[in-house]
Parts: structure tokens; C-alpha cells; sequence
């Protein structure tokens, strides 16, 4: 909760950050859903009229991969500039005397965002085949964000934090993946097989593009009507656009319905029509294959971060703890999908 102290630090700061005139806080409560950071809601009266936001602070203890809100908010801010369905960008505060952590605050968006949810609840999302279509055109817009701006696509500037592009993505994802294990001290050898198939079996890419790294259902909210916003950017960097495509299509991202390839939500030709139609470029279907193993590679290794966070002492908690049980039913996708004879020997 937010003491009498913080609560008129965080209206000064808004005033300051909107040029208000007066700020007053009536109402901030935690939301759930997060799994990684903390995120509030604020109901605010900004110069007497009302307006909500949502506040996004780091939680108690976090995983090595995910990005600093101050990170992730110029990450929102170059992708609401490009057109992507995201929710406002307010304002990023470094100062931890505010609420006792940087912060960033963006706009509330209404509807809901949790995956089991969206898939099972059709009457959110609207027409499934439209919203799968509409995801599809909001992924390309993203992928439209270059490290290099030019003719055609939107400018990267505020993103040089960045850095240059891997040159070979898929490689640089191995090997992020391989130090991840190192740094929890994870000794899984199916993972290591399932990263050493990796290795052999790793597509070019010919142009990195900015992924989102965690473009799936449970990851975007809807409404009655359909789409609302694209969330959680924090894993967000230069890589492979197919990247992205394989997450969203993966099947541990399906809740329950395995038959809907595009996040359990359509079969994924719409998600793909889409895609294609935005970006003017065609899928190719077996790097996408290769991507989906890659996926269940990397939410394995996230799981035993997760499980990690709670077996550490840093954040005891239940779902963390449930997270990191998830990992067996991973490995034996991994397994499965690795197969030598749905590849051919390498």
C-alpha cells in the first residue's frame, strides 16, 4: 500500500509529468495478472476530471532476461509511435523516493487479459478469426521498428539503448538461454539436448526487426468487440521476426485448445493472413516449426527462473512455485518436437 507520503510525491509527480494544474489520487490497488513485475491501478482526478492509469514498478525479485522498466517504457514509446495497439506511454520515473521503486505510467485500458480466460470465454475477442487476423497486422507493425530507420518503416532512434543486432539471432537466443541455466544452476538434460538441436538446426535471419519476445495469448487484452492493447514489452529487443511468430503459434501457449494453433484462440492461417498482409511478406512455415521448439526451449528455461524466484527465498510464493513444475511437460514437448525423424539426422 501506498503510505500518506507517497501518495502526494506520486500526485506531484503526475501534475508535473501532465502539466496539471492539481492531481488527487482516490483510489490505487494492485492489479493481478503480472507474474513478473507490479502493476497498480490509480483512479485519479487530473484538474477535477477523472482519469486511471496503471503505475508499473519492478517486484520483490525478477529474472535475469527481463528488461528495466525504464527499458521497457522506451520500448512502449517507440511502438505506440508506430502504430501499435498499446496502452499510452505517461511518463517513466527514476526516482525510487516516490514509491519506493522507478516507475513508469501509462494509460488504463479496459478488458481482459488472462490467457485460460481469452481462450475459453468466447464471448470476448469478438469474431476469434478477426481478432487472430488483427494480431497478426499488429505483430507486423511492430516488426516494421528497425534498427536502422528507412523508407517505409518507423524510426528506432530512442531505442540505441539496444544496442547493434545479433547477427545470427537464433544463436545469440542459445547462448542467453544456455547462461540462464548456468546462473540458477539448472542441470537439465533435455534442455541441453533440445538447445544442442537448436544449434544444429538454426535459420538465417536476413533482417532483424524489434520482437516483442512475448507475443502470446495471455500478453494482449480484449473486450467484447476485440483487440485493446498489446502488453508487457519487457523482453523486448532486436531478433528474428519469425521469433515472435513461433511464440504466439507455440503449443504451450494454447491453453487447452490445441487444435487453435494461433494462441488457442483461431487456426493460424488467420493470424497468419494477417501478418502477411500488413508486412507484405510471406511466412515461411518451417522456420516458424523451428521457432515453436525454440519457444518451449525458452519458456522452460523461464519456468525454472520462476520456480528459482521462490525456492531462493527472494519471493516465496505458490504460482511461482507452480511455474517452475511446468518444466517436465516442457521437456517432454521438447523431446517429442526434436525427434530425429521429424528432422532428419544431424
Amino acid at each position: 500500500m501506498l503510505d500518506a507520503d507517497q501518495r502526494t510525491a506520486l500526485c506531484a509527480w503526475i501534475g508535473r509529468t501532465l502539466e496539471a494544474g492539481s492531481v488527487a489520487l482516490d483510489d490505487a490497488r494492485p492489479l493481478t495478472g503480472g507474474s513478473i513485475q507490479e502493476n497498480w491501478m490509480l483512479s485519479c482526478r487530473v484538474d477535477g476530471a477523472p482519469r486511471s492509469f496503471v503505475l508499473r514498478k519492478d517486484a520483490a525479485a525478477t529474472i535475469a532476461s527481463s528488461r528495466s522498466r525504464a527499458e521497457e517504457f522506451r520500448i512502449l514509446r517507440a511502438a505506440f509511435a508506430a502504430g501499435v495497439r498499446v496502452p499510452e506511454p505517461v511518463g517513466f520515473c527514476a526516482d525510487p523516493g516516490v514509491v519506493g521503486a522507478p516507475f513508469a505510467l501509462m494509460g488504463l485500458v479496459s478488458g481482459i487479459g488472462l490467457g485460460p480466460r481469452v481462450v475459453k470465454d468466447t464471448s470476448l475477442g469478438g469474431d476469434r478469426a478477426a481478432l487472430a487476423e488483427r494480431l497478426g497486422r499488429e505483430l507486423a507493425r511492430t516488426h516494421g521498428i528497425l534498427p536502422v530507420a528507412g523508407p517505409g518503416t518507423a524510426p528506432a532512434d530512442d531505442l540505441a539503448f539496444l544496442g547493434a543486432p545479433e547477427p545470427e539471432p537464433a544463436l545469440a537466443e542459445i547462448r542467453a538461454l544456455r547462461a540462464s541455466l548456468d546462473g540458477i544452476g539448472a542441470a537439465r538434460p533435455a534442455l541441453e539436448w533440445g538447445l544442442r538441436w537448436a544449434e544444429l538446426h538454426a535459420p538465417p535471419c536476413p533482417r532483424p526487426v524489434l520482437v516483442h519476445r512475448d507475443f502470446r495469448t495471455g500478453n494482449y487484452m480484449v473486450d467484447a468487440e476485440g483487440l485493446t492493447a498489446i502488453l508487457d514489452w519487457e523482453f523486448a529487443g532486436w531478433g528474428d521476426p519469425v521469433q515472435d511468430i513461433g511464440w504466439f503459434c507455440a503449443a504451450c501457449w494454447r491453453f487447452g485448445r490445441p487444435d487453435l494453433e494461433a494462441g488457442g484462440i483461431a487456426p493460424r492461417a488467420a493470424f497468419y493472413r494477417g501478418y502477411e498482409a500488413e508486412s507484405g511478406r510471406a511466412i515461411e512455415p518451417e522456420a516458424v516449426r523451428y521457432w515453436e521448439v525454440m519457444a518451449h526451449l525458452r519458456w522452460a528455461v523461464i519456468a525454472l527462473e520462476q520456480g528459482h524466484r521462490h525456492v531462493s527465498g527472494q519471493e516465496t510464493s505458490l504460482e511461482l512455485a507452480l511455474t517452475g513444475r511446468m518444466v517436465p511437460e516442457l521437456e517432454a514437448a521438447i523431446l517429442r518436437e526434436t525427434a530425429p525423424e521429424r528432422w532428419g539426422a544431424r
